[in-house]
């Protein structure tokens, strides 16, 4: 590529993007280059674009979140306290917090969800094991927000707000609002009653990249101070692929086994196992929401088709706990006819 940074971009028609544009300039300034290539490397659900700026053999990212819908401090932050206990991220070159530009070194290309298969899932799963562990081992009150009963009610309620209502198009009446308030508040007293730890609130391949030392972590801005096994069973139960009961069961057993080794008070296994259905169901029923509200409020239909694997989720858990069933009537009643009784 020859000529002026930003004669290229233009070139490459996303100058018609003034924030890509000036994220672009503000990079190359930083950077000192005269000659770069610029490409979106990521998006995610939130607002946050992510993009790949190149010059020979050296490349960088650059993470632009607009400040009126995302606030880059978090992330700043919570990269800090991952990098002091020893997890692999993203270094921040450089920050301008005004205008929400971050310029990060470059992890790779592949996330573990691009090259994650049954032959090589023992050995990515452990590196990701480890990692959490090291992440969790760290874990101090007070330095993260909490995941309190306020925040847990919240994510819970995007499931009848934008799944059930607005997307399904379901009123419960009153008993079964009541019914589903009776769920709402066990899930809410296991995730209370767990150890708790730091918590990612996203730890999946898809957030996890191929790197050295392996993996490399993302999307950590949201991490809270919570439930231990709610990133376990996030691992495992993945938002994007789904995995056999017999893989799911091995990984779970794996980081218990790795866990209790380094000390972390991780419950005996009938408890942690209970514990990792009850916190994936609260995970499930938030990320139906959420996906549902991607879709409907904020025009990123993609989402919607992943859908009835939560679903799926949802009704693989439910038959080993009868405390449950009003849960259990819900789907049967209003959720399944709709999606298809195989999700």
């Amino acid at each position: 590529m020859t000529g002026s940074p930003l004669q290229s971009f233009t070139e490459s028609g996303a100058a018609a993007d003034p924030r890509a544009s000036h994220a672009y300039a503000w990079a190359c300034g930083v950077l000192g280059l005269s000659q770069a290539s610029f490409a979106p490397a990521s998006a995610d659900a939130s607002f946050r674009r992510y993009f790949r700026i190149r010059a020979g053999a050296q490349s960088w990212i650059v993470m632009d979140a607009p400040p009126q819908q995302e606030d880059c401090r978090p992330f700043v932050r919570i990269a800090g306290l991952l990098r002091e206990a020893g997890v692999h991220v993203p270094a921040i070159v450089a920050e301008d917090l005004d205008n929400g530009f971050l310029l990060l070194s470059d992890l790779g290309t592949q996330t573990l969800l691009d090259v994650i298969d049954e032959a090589n899932a023992d050995a990515l799963f452990g590196d990701a094991i480890d990692a959490l562990i090291v992440w969790q081992r760290a874990s101090r009150p007070q330095v993260l927000p909490p995941y309190d009963e306020a925040l847990l009610r919240r994510e819970l309620n995007l499931f009848p707000d934008w799944y059930l209502g607005r997307h399904l198009g379901v009123e419960l009446d009153a008993a079964g609002r009541e019914a589903l308030e009776s769920v709402f508040r066990q899930l809410i007293d296991n995730a209370l009653a767990q150890v708790p730890v730091y918590v990612h609130r996203d730890y999946m391949p898809r957030n996890l990249m191929l790197s050295r030392p392996n993996p490399g972590v993302l999307d950590f801005q949201d991490a809270v101070y919570g439930p231990l096994a709610y990133d376990p069973v996030s691992l495992f139960k993945d938002a994007f692929l789904s995995w056999p009961a017999s893989r799911v069961e091995w990984g779970l057993r794996t980081y218990h086994r790795r866990a209790e080794a380094a000390g972390l008070p991780v419950p005996a296994w009938p408890q942690f196992r209970r514990d990792c259905d009850w916190i994936g169901l609260q995970r499930h029923l938030k990320i139906l929401g959420i996906f549902a509200r991607l879709t409907l409020r904020d025009g990123k239909p993609r989402y919607l088709a992943d859908t009835p694997r939560f679903v799926r989720y949802v009704m693989d858990v439910l038959p080993d706990h009868p405390e449950l069933k009003p849960l259990a009537e819900l789907f049967e009643r209003h959720v399944l006819p709709r999606v298809g009784s195989g999700a």
